[in-house]
């Protein structure tokens, strides 16, 4: 520990030049007396670290003193600096170690290629959750990356979305996957390998055993593999349906991309209206219910008739909260015989999750599907 602070404590003169030793004591979160210690061994180890006293004094290094790394170019040094990523690596543990890591990095490359570093840095921001989804708290987020990182086996109480709500599992973690601002755990058990929402892990013990690590895995050819047969699996029927070349055209930005590609691929020649027939992939009724909404008047279901008869529920209701100016007010009955006729979607089984959520262990869930209630 007291090492690699001595280490930090030079590397900190080296990229930042003269410092106080207040300013050493808070960069390094020790108190005052122990930088005092540090830099009196640092000097015994014979680093020519000297103190300038004075309004403006402070500990710097004999110019000309540094390490410097060897076989790094410019670009690659700029790469790196560009590859840090410090929420992320926070939620692992390892914010420390990477401020540590960029750090040793600005000491040691020539001063221009440095400062082309942190020019980059100043510039180009990486930032991997999604809008409009509020951070998932992930308290045992940093003892599993340390489980994976040791190849030791876990077991863990796990809440999903079927019954029984909480489970328990013993598994052998193989790695730990960020997408789009959620965290997975991709592990084995019985010879079968599933993909776990951290955020829906309720306890973690990690076990005195070593994890059974299969020959070969690859964590990135296992999470595309696993990413594409949950986009398959999870549109288990199909909706035909009329619509605009506009709606056809916003179904990019209003539905999930494989819904979106497969209306593009199926979508015939527009009529002389401006109508096309294509084909939509749906998880169920009330998942093709709520997306189809979307597009409003601009969309017509064809096939199958639950998804008609329930989009033409909500119509009715729709027309009897928000009659023609000249038609008058509905009465409260009417409405809620509107509602009542198919236009209320509640208790829908979530979707759009690759997590242990439907249909056992490690099968596709996610966040619930929005409702219509009154």
């Amino acid at each position: 520990m007291r090492a690699s602070r001595l280490v930090s404590l030079l590397l900190l003169l080296q990229t930042r030049g003269r410092m106080t030793a207040t300013e050493l004591a808070e960069a390094l979160e020790v108190s005052i007396r122990t930088v005092y210690r540090d830099v009196e061994s640092l000097g015994a180890a014979g680093v020519p670290v000297y103190a300038e006293r004075g309004p403006a004094g402070g500990y710097r290094l004999l110019d000309g003193y540094r390490t410097r790394l060897t076989g790094l170019t410019a670009g690659e040094a700029e790469a790196l600096f560009l590859a840090g990523v410090p929420g992320p690596a926070a939620e692992l543990g390892l914010g420390s170690v990477l401020a540590t890591a960029e750090l040793k990095l600005r000491a040691a490359l020539p001063t221009d290629v440095a400062d082309r570093g942190g020019r980059i840095r100043q510039r180009f921001h990486l930032d991997a959750p999604s809008w409009f989804r509020e951070p998932e708290p992930t308290p045992h987020l940093a003892a599993l990356a340390g489980a994976v990182w040791e190849d030791r086996r876990i077991r863990m109480r796990y809440r999903r979305w079927q019954q029984p709500r909480e489970v328990t599992r013993t598994l052998d973690p193989l790695g730990v996957v960020l997408k789009a601002g959620r965290w997975y755990l991709v592990a084995a058990a019985d010879g079968q390998v599933r993909t776990y929402r951290v955020g829906a892990i309720l306890d973690l013990t990690v076990l005195d055993e070593p994890a059974d690590r299969p020959a070969g895995f690859d964590l990135a050819d296992c999470w595309q593999e696993h990413a594409e047969r949950y986009e398959r699996g999870v549109y288990r029927a199909e909706a035909r349906v009329r619509m605009t070349a506009p709606a056809l055209a916003q179904t990019v930005h209003l539905f999930p991309p494989a819904m979106s590609r497969a209306a593009h691929d199926a979508a015939g020649d527009p009529d002389a209206d401006g109508w096309l027939v294509t084909t939509v992939p749906i998880e169920s009724v009330r998942h093709g219910h709520v997306e189809l909404l979307k597009l409003g008047a601009q969309v017509e279901v064809l096939t199958p008739p639950e998804l008609r008869e329930r989009l033409a529920g909500t119509a009715h209701a729709l027309a009897a909260l928000y009659p023609r100016p000249d038609a008058g007010q509905p009465s409260a009955r009417t409405a809620d015989a509107a509602l009542a006729g198919g236009a209320t979607v509640d208790g829908d089984p979530p979707a759009g999750d690759p997590s242990d959520a439907r249909g056992g262990p490690g099968a596709a869930a996610g966040p619930p599907r929005a409702s219509f209630r009154r």
